[in-house]
């Protein structure tokens, strides 16, 4: 704890930890796996009224708590009743994959990354190098394909524009269904 940052017991919360931020430009609540419950207080506002903040919040920090409780315990059962992953396997399936589907709606991409990441499915830089989680292969392939499709839409436009959206609406027809199976894989967001 330093002039600042401080961690404060709330009730019905647990351990907040408040931070003065200089690239804060309004409060802001996080609420992450490793980090817990933070929250960013730029200058110019004072301790307490982050606290209020807070207090005022319980109930949206508490929902986000349990999404995060919930993950655990299925991430933890998933890895513990799934065979392990073999790397060189998952690489060879997904690589084979995204070739494919790149082929069939003519994307292009530069180069393909396939890591063992704890927070994506994948991503897609600015010079469209792709990046897939190797756990991709313990999902259905028609979900694997739709976060491939995901990234390989990313090659056309950089962002979720209503464009992105068109497009990948386009190529899978079920996007917001696909989104809702993918969250009750866990993971984040694409």
């Amino acid at each position: 704890m330093t002039a600042n940052s401080s961690t404060v017991e709330i009730d019905g919360v647990g351990p907040v930890l408040f931070e003065r931020s200089k690239r804060a430009r309004r409060l802001s609540v996080s609420v992450k796996r490793l980090t817990g419950v933070r929250v960013a207080i730029p200058y110019g506002v004072s301790f307490k009224k982050a606290e209020e903040f807070v207090r005022a919040r319980t109930d949206w920090i508490n929902k986000h708590l349990d999404r995060i409780e919930q993950f655990e315990r299925e991430y933890t059962s998933i890895t513990q009743n799934s065979p392990d992953i073999d790397m060189a396997r998952a690489k060879r399936k997904l690589s084979r994959r995204l070739k494919h589907l790149a082929e069939k709606h003519g994307f292009t991409y530069n180069r393909v990354f396939i890591r063992n990441q704890r927070t994506r499915w994948g991503s897609c830089s600015s010079r469209r190098n792709i990046s897939l989680n190797m756990r991709l292969v313990m999902i259905p392939d028609e979900l694997m394909d739709y976060v491939i499709l995901h990234e390989l839409t990313h090659t056309r436009f950089k962002n979720h524009s209503k464009d992105f959206y068109a497009e990948l609406d386009r190529l899978v027809g079920n996007r917001k269904g696909m989104d809702v199976q993918l969250k009750e894989y866990g993971l984040g967001l694409l």
